[in-house]
């Protein structure tokens, strides 16, 4: 199979209320979709990148010029399977992100040409319905905190996820235990918010019973946390921290890791997502899906993913009226009464884009067609054919 084309279409998606964590605060999802053809066939994903490199080091920005310069040249020729498109960009250093919304939209594509749902190209359960969780964003108050999560438990949420940063921690979840109870599965994020000179405090954490502190320390960081960890019986769940197998081993090895949260937007794509859910099945290590802020098109995705058996731990993605009150796919994710989404059947990741919604929310759009040529996916100089809709990169604010 050859590729013909692939589009980028940036959106800009209002959230129904703003989401707060210790990086600052979002109004608006901001995002590339992006999408390959080829073959009469169109596979689709997007990029979690942010506007500003906070979570990672990559952007809005980032990603457009790395896909449009350095991963474009690469997806000439034949593919016979969706796995060798990580092979070829591996000379490419970091843009995981950028990377990975390519090779993911492949993925689909490739799963679309076999008329399969994409969990079964990816090796996963055969599985109607996976548990979700719900991250909970920093509030005006403790009241305020209560409140919402105790409207998402009964809801049917199956884990809360709490953001948390220094001033807003012990005492919200100290408030938030208390009204819940102890039995409802309650954990932090601190998005590497804290320092390895925090570890004292970290103990006030341990009668609050959460089932892990995800990502305490910085974002780079495998030393401190499993120095950290040696002093807590709360697990530590690695999120930014992790972004190869190699770093999943290394962690463990040091006992870092007591939970991985699995993004495939920064590991780099499926290929080394497969390879980090093996490690952790095969060394019995707890594994979830975290999000971050996806539409319909990377929750499908995460939906997919998660049917692997490896997952053993309820996810974020949430249903789509959590962040949106309109998504951009046709048929948009609902919580089931049993607190679990329903996996698409349908070819590929089993969703579709509504056109009037991306027309609604869509500021920028580029083409870039793809020669049908000799199979020199390797040639960083190859010319590509683009196709303009907008003369300048203005992504709008």
């Amino acid at each position: 199979m050859r590729l013909e084309e692939i589009q980028l279409r940036f959106i800009s998606l209002p959230l129904k209320t703003p989401f707060a964590t210790s990086f600052g605060r979002e109004d608006t999802k901001r995002a590339w979709i992006i999408t390959v053809r080829g073959e009469g066939i169109e596979g689709y994903a997007e990029s979690v990148a942010s506007d500003l490199p906070l979570y990672s080091e990559e952007t809005h920005a980032s990603v457009y010029y790395a896909i449009r310069d350095a991963i474009i040249p690469h997806l000439q020729g034949n593919i016979t399977d969706p796995r060798e498109i990580s092979l070829r960009l591996q000379s490419i250093r970091g843009n995981r992100m950028a990377k990975a919304a390519v090779e993911m939209a492949i993925w689909d594509w490739f799963a679309k040409s076999e008329r399969q749902p994409l969990y079964r190209l990816l090796g996963g359960r055969e599985v109607d319905r996976i548990p979700v969780g719900v991250s909970i964003g920093i509030q005006d108050s403790p009241e305020q905190l209560g409140a919402v999560a105790e409207s998402y438990w009964k809801q049917g949420y199956r884990r809360l996820k709490i953001k948390i940063r220094p001033g807003w921690d012990v005492i919200p979840l100290r408030m938030l235990r208390a009204r819940l109870g102890d039995e409802v599965p309650i954990m932090a994020d601190a998005n590497s918010a804290y320092r390895l000179a925090d570890r004292d405090h970290f103990k006030e954490f341990e009668d609050l019973h959460l089932m892990m502190i995800e990502q305490p320390l910085a974002y780079d960081d495998i030393v401190d946390h499993a120095t950290l960890a040696k002093t807590l019986s709360t697990p530590i769940c690695l999120d930014e921290s992790i972004h190869s197998v190699d770093d999943a081993r290394k962690a463990w090895e040091l006992g870092a890791l007591g939970i991985i949260n699995l993004k495939v937007g920064r590991v780099g794509g499926y290929a080394p997502s497969l390879a980090i859910e093996a490690f952790a099945r095969q060394h019995h290590i707890p594994l979830w899906c975290g999000g971050m802020l996806e539409t319909g098109i990377g929750r499908a995705h995460n939906l997919h993913l998660t049917t692997l058996a490896g997952f053993t731990l309820p996810g974020d993605t949430s249903a789509s009226d959590r962040y949106f009150w309109q998504d951009i796919i046709t048929e948009p994710f609902a919580l089931n009464a049993d607190g679990t989404l329903t996996v698409p059947t349908g070819p590929g990741i089993g969703v579709d884009l509504d056109p009037k919604r991306m027309q609604e929310v869509c500021t920028y759009e580029e083409t870039w067609k793809i020669p049908l040529g000799q199979d020199d996916h390797l040639n960083p100089h190859l010319k590509i054919n683009r196709e303009r809709r907008f003369p300048e990169l203005d992504l709008g604010r």
